[in-house]
């Protein structure tokens, strides 16, 4: 079965990633930055080497994103991020291809192990079956 497995962060922590610290989190130093992507590269060459590796990516920081609703009366509406009701967004996911939700489980549990700064916020990490088969596409 294929899952979304979901790394959530905020502004703030892509923030404290380029070096400014904030309350919600300190600031990263080089070192502690190329831990990270250590770590997430170690991390899906495993994953490539199990076999369950289908597809993974890092997001680019909430203040770049763009949100398209529509108004009560059928307009577009465009909004650029970062948002203002929202603190946590996606910053990070991959699809995997794992036999069982246990598995996935424990791939989860080890991205949460990933080196971070002391004092740093833990993300969560969801995950979330990918529905196969039926269906035209999410949200139509």
């Amino acid at each position: 079965m294929k899952y979304l497995v979901m790394v959530q962060g905020s502004q703030a922590d892509y923030e404290a990633m380029s070096g400014k610290a904030s309350a919600h989190s300190p600031a990263w130093s080089e070192k502690e930055l190329q831990a990270m992507f250590a770590f997430m590269n170690k991390l899906n060459d495993d994953l490539s080497e199990s076999g369950e590796f289908v597809d993974g990516q890092g997001l680019t920081e909430p203040a770049q994103t763009r949100l398209v609703g529509i108004d009560d009366n059928g307009r577009p509406v465009i909004t650029d991020g970062p948002y203002g009701e929202t603190k946590e967004v996606l910053a990070g996911y991959w699809v995997l291809d794992c036999e069982s939700l246990e598995r996935v489980t424990e791939i989860a549990q080890r991205v949460n192990e990933c080196p971070v700064p002391p004092g740093s916020p833990t993300p969560p990490v969801v995950i979330r079956p990918i529905q196969e088969g039926g269906g035209d596409g999410p949200g139509c």
